[in-house]
């Protein structure tokens, strides 16, 4: 019997052991070659693709075209899941990979029909722009076929690799629209919600201006000195948790050259965004020539298209932030409104089709809010939402440059930070602004809709070279009082981001990478240090009770720190009161479809009034008075976590409770293979409302610093590799680095492969 059992373990352990063979060498045979030669049509001279130790893409040619070709090729050969999940997300497609799960995304996306203004506004750029996509294009489709194996995405889902086409480029970057300003119109959803429920003088107390203001002129904004509304009779609700939209957004600062050793300005940059297996963006340096000169181009791209997002020439440096204006417009429609229907067709992976009814107007699709019809005015619609203007950076020599070509490009809004080797540094939102001069917040009749939404605003505000050399923005309010007018709020953050940054800068009179690596990790917990003194206050109440939570609020380090408890304790507490006392809101949005989530970010001055001035009718009916709830939101607290972490407190550090967790999107449906799919995880460190920006799996998904002209200590830092593919060298390489905030070169190392790719009719 005991032999039995042992031969049938063995066999176990040898059919596992084949099993892991096959997967591996299945795995295997798909990884892309990274030296050899190859002959083109679609090159017009010689193209070399070479990698250094990170992975790095260098790409050297002799004209931007060809440039194109190799960046195409080279993320052809290491990112196309990643691109045709950012095509077909865009363009409400995914259903044809994952079936009718996906079909509720595929209709929210087919809202915007980006598919059919993709195809439109390509028809309708220049020629030289026309021409680069399709040489990218053709780089993407080489550099996939010279594969030769479906990746193992593929593989499992059965789908079909699709080539790529110049309209996919274009859909990339309208994904990064539908991330960076969904948020936009959904809060302007949930506002037209309250109005309608309970007046528009709730908008304006839920909306108030924070203490946090942080614009680059000192502006503020008047402070909210109405009284607090009343609140309908509440009847007894059950705990409702209100989600936070996570804050696409980023970090940027810079200091003109008499702040530096060098005298060149130095710029800082790291956007938030949520992070995957493989990371979003793609290392890159670009080496061609135009109008006889030699450039050089070096920064991260975007897997689908064809330009250096954030990078430098060498002459300037580039970053952005999410810029938050008010681009979009929710206009009430009437029963004599013009409206039509058309039908989108949605395909599954049966070869099936699913029909999706959509209801259009002059003004945009048409959704209901409130059982009434509103259609949407977004400049993601219009046709200047989208071109390859970004690429005019590569050249531009000046922050002055910089600026003038800011008003032209077609990206969802940001904050352009830019420096130059000469000294200046300079900030203005780049990117698709329309014209119409009166943003609102609530619902625009059609009388007030203007056609100016159908032109990209070409007066813009700027600020170059400050008499104290310091910029910085956080993605709240940048622009001057009478600018928020024109503009508008589109979402901004709360500005303790920001106004830590700023207070940062003017600590030191000069500054060095180091010291802007630093400060990109600056996780001091200032916006907190209110709700820790609630707290503690609270808990002495019954100071014998609560002991052993005093002691942690009292070592709590006053930071986002990975052994701190009391910081878990203190950024519970706040989620919890503003539960507490916004459920009965929250359930009232909820019947009619809406959420307070996207207003969520807005409420840190109205909690605290109604916390100092604890009105009546906002308090919760199950409780006595406002001690009690406030008393019961820590007790719900400790539940939480317990449930989550387990009894002991010292599973409660937030290191734990935060940790770092960049997931590959197959892991969770196929856990065995987690493992080898996902990047290891990492003790939380940072947190919202803090440089140091960081949640499970949320945050700097870059980190930049560098000087033009004194690039030997540039930094880009990414949480992950270049590669997709999980047998590469390159699938990890440099996630330690971000981890442990270490200065990983921007600059290419040593290269240890390259690929030459040479005319077809060349001998």
């Amino acid at each position: 019997m005991f032999k039995i059992i042992k031969w049938l373990v063995l066999a176990i352990v040898i059919l596992g052991l084949a099993a892991t063979a096959v997967i591996y060498g299945v795995l295997s045979i798909s990884l892309p070659a990274l030296d050899g030669n190859g002959r083109s049509t679609h090159v017009s001279q010689t193209v070399k693709i070479s990698r250094d130790q990170l992975g790095q893409a260098v790409i050297s040619a002799e004209n931007r075209l060809d440039a194109a070709y190799g960046l195409g090729f080279a993320h052809g050969q290491d990112r196309f899941f990643q691109m045709d999940l950012l095509r077909r997300n865009a363009a409400g497609e995914l259903s044809e990979l994952f079936g009718k799960a996906a079909l509720g995304l595929d209709k929210k996306m087919r809202f915007h029909q980006l598919r059919k203004r993709s195809a439109a506004i390509v028809e309708q750029l220049p020629e030289a722009d026309q021409a680069l996509l399709t040489s990218y294009a053709a780089g993407v489709n080489e550099g996939l076929a010279q594969v030769g194996f479906s990746s193992f995405e593929y593989l499992l889902t059965g789908a079909e690799q699709k080539p790529w086409r110049s309209e996919d480029s274009l859909l990339v970057i309208y994904s990064m629209y539908l991330d960076l300003q969904t948020a936009t119109f959904e809060r302007d959803q949930a506002l037209i919600q309250i109005a309608d429920i309970y007046g528009p003088e709730m908008v304006s107390f839920l909306t108030q201006p924070s203490q946090y203001q942080a614009a680059l002129d000192g502006s503020t904004l008047a402070p909210y000195n109405l009284t607090i509304p009343e609140f309908p009779k509440q009847t007894l609700q059950a705990l409702l948790r209100i989600d936070a939209n996570q804050e696409r957004g980023s970090n940027n600062w810079a200091v003109t050259g008499q702040l530096t050793t060098t005298g060149a300005g130095m710029l800082s940059d790291d956007m938030h965004l949520s992070m995957a297996v493989p990371v979003i963006w793609y290392r890159a340096q670009l080496n061609y020539a135009m109008s006889e000169k030699v450039s050089q181009v070096t920064g991260v791209s975007l897997p689908g298209t064809p330009a250096i997002v954030v990078g430098t020439n060498n002459n300037i440096a580039w970053g952005f932030t999410n810029g938050y204006l008010d681009t979009a417009d929710w206009v009430a429609l009437t029963d004599n409104s013009k409206t039509w229907q058309e039908v989108e067709q949605i395909a599954l992976p049966d070869g099936s089709i699913e029909e999706y009814k959509l209801t259009l107007s002059e003004y945009g699709p048409v959704r209901e809010i409130n059982s009434k019809p509103y259609a949407l005015s977004w400049v993601g619609h219009q046709p200047y939402a989208v071109d390859m203007n970004l690429l005019k950076l590569e050249q531009a020599t000046t922050v002055d440059d910089a600026l003038l070509i800011a008003s032209e490009v077609g990206i969802p809004v940001q904050n352009l930070m830019v420096v130059d080797s000469q000294g200046n540094a300079g900030w203005k939102n780049m990117g698709a602004i329309p014209g119409r001069i009166k943003p609102s917040e609530l619902a625009v009749q059609e009388n007030d809709y203007s056609t100016l939404w159908q032109h990209n605003e070409q007066q813009r505000p700027e600020v170059k070279n400050p008499v104290d050399g310091r910029l910085w923005t956080g993605n709240s309010r940048v622009v001057s009082a009478l600018d928020d007018q024109r503009f508008g709020n589109g979402g901004y953050a709360l500005g303790a981001r920001s106004s830590q940054i700023r207070d940062r800068l003017y600590e030191k009179q000069h500054f060095n990478e180091a010291n802007f690596n630093q400060l990109q990790h600056d996780n001091q917990a200032r916006f907190l240090q209110p709700w820790h003194s609630l707290l503690l206050q609270q808990l002495n109440k019954n100071s014998t009770a609560n002991q052993q939570y005093i002691k942690e609020l009292e070592n709590w380090q006053g930071c986002a720190c990975a052994t701190s408890i009391g910081y878990t304790l203190v950024r519970r507490y706040r989620d919890e009161v503003i539960n507490s006392v916004f459920t009965a809101m929250q359930a009232n949005l909820q019947a009619q479809g809406g959420s307070l989530k996207y207003v969520k970010r807005d409420l840190e001055p109205a909690i605290w009034q109604l916390i100092e001035q604890q009105p009546d009718s906002w308090l919760n009916p199950q409780f006595a008075d406002w001690d009690a709830q406030l008393t019961d939101s820590f007790s719900q607290v400790v539940s939480n976590l317990s449930k989550e972490f387990g009894s002991n407190l010292k599973g409660w550090q937030w290191g734990t409770v935060n940790e770092l967790v960049i997931e590959h999107p197959f892991a969770q449906q196929i856990p065995q293979l987690s493992k080898l799919l996902n990047m290891p995880t990492a003790p939380g460190f940072g947190d919202s409302y803090m440089p140091a920006v960081q949640g499970r799996s949320f945050g700097a998904s870059q980190r930049f610093i560098a000087q033009p002209g004194h690039l030997e200590n540039a930094i880009m830092a990414i949480p992950g590799g270049q590669s997709g593919h999980p047998l590469s060298p390159f699938y990890r390489a440099g996630f330690d680095d971000y981890v442990a905030a270490k200065p990983t070169p921007l600059l290419p190392q040593t290269l240890m492969h390259e690929i030459t790719i040479l005319p077809a009719n060349e001998l």
